[in-house]
């Protein structure tokens, strides 16, 4: 059934499209004094991200009273995150959650969340986040056609794979490894010997199945929930990079709304992020004896490697200062020492 995903997801969000561009649509999906706000995500509808949309739409349609009705529809079918975001940007879909290292191709200074090893706890990365850097950085979203309103979490990334069992830096070498849509994350793997190529998360699935990669990354609770474990036999406690997702609404829509509109979905966003965060983290401790029992073999790096690693990223810490700036990433260092 999953690999059917992608045609799904590309008829619906043709109907969506169509549908958008209506003059409904456009003046924000009136109907009956009732506007429409439909979120887009690429997980599935039991992944902590996608009970968030679904919490923010329960506080936004009580809060509202029922003037704003909110719609999910998870597991890609509107897309690929890239997709979506261009869909926010047209007005087509009106919210999101999204991770930095996508997003970074529409506001490029949120690549820097994106370095490796750069948090040592969640602690930390929400001191960053809802922190002076991370509200900064979502100014930089409006002038893409985009409003960040939040950072929810996806969480610290592990590799996984369906060749060997990966302890060392060199056991890493020669794998052909599934990437985010980011440069940052493309650039890691390059680094470390690996062969990584972007492939949309809806797609990811059915590459996995068919060996167009050998593994991938992503969080304990997107490999749960999505069932990677049927088609990926190892799994390295890497945790090289902690994952936020920001949440966003299209601007089009966000122009369309009445002052106190916005601030319930502001408010919503905040309450929403706060619940997500705690299921994640309760996937997070779950998810592990659970991918045991589907058989999947867990395994740490060996002594002295993590640290070997990442002497072996520095160059991506120089590339992203370069290219954004160096002062940012000096900052956002600082920060995550406080």
């Amino acid at each position: 059934m999953k690999r059917y995903l992608s045609l799904i997801s590309l008829l619906v969000a043709c109907l969506l499209f169509i549908s958008g561009c209506s003059s409904e649509s456009n003046s924000g999906n009136k109907s009956a004094g009732t506007k429409v706000m439909k979120l887009g995500i690429v997980t599935n509808k039991d992944r902590s991200l996608t009970k968030g949309l679904y919490k923010f739409g329960e506080i936004v349609e009580k809060e509202t009273g029922g003037t704003i009705k909110v719609e999910v529809f998870s597991d890609g079918v509107l897309g690929g995150d890239r997709q979506v975001i261009e869909a926010l940007q047209m007005g087509t879909v009106h919210g999101t959650a999204v991770s930095t290292g996508v997003i970074a191709a529409f506001a490029p200074r949120m690549d820097v969340f994106d370095l490796p090893f750069l948090f040592k706890d969640k602690a930390t990365a929400y001191k960053v986040f809802d922190g002076p850097i991370g509200q900064e950085l979502l100014q930089d979203l409006p002038k893409a056609g985009l409003i960040g309103l939040a950072y929810w979490e996806n969480g610290f990334r592990h590799l996984t794979n369906n060749k060997r069992e990966v302890k060392t830096a060199d056991d890493i070498k020669g794998l052909k490894i599934r990437t985010l849509e980011s440069k940052v994350h493309v650039e890691t793997w390059r680094l470390l010997g690996a062969n990584p190529t972007p492939i949309a998360f809806s797609q990811l699935y059915s590459a996995l199945e068919q060996g167009v990669v050998d593994g991938q990354e992503n969080p304990y609770g997107n490999v749960v929930a999505s069932q990677f474990y049927e088609v990926q036999k190892y799994l390295t406690n890497t945790g090289h990079i902690y994952n936020a997702n920001v949440f966003m609404v299209s601007k089009v829509f966000w122009d369309s709304l009445t002052d106190k509109e916005r601030e319930i979905i502001k408010k919503a966003a905040i309450e929403a992020r706060d619940y997500q965060r705690k299921l994640n983290d309760e996937e997070d401790k779950s998810s592990i004896a659970y991918l045991k029992e589907k058989g999947m073999k867990i395994s740490d790096l060996n002594p002295g490697e993590q640290e070997k690693i990442k002497q072996m990223l520095q160059p991506l810490y120089k590339q992203v200062a370069a290219s954004i700036g160096g002062d940012l990433v000096d900052r956002l260092i600082a920060a995550t020492k406080q």
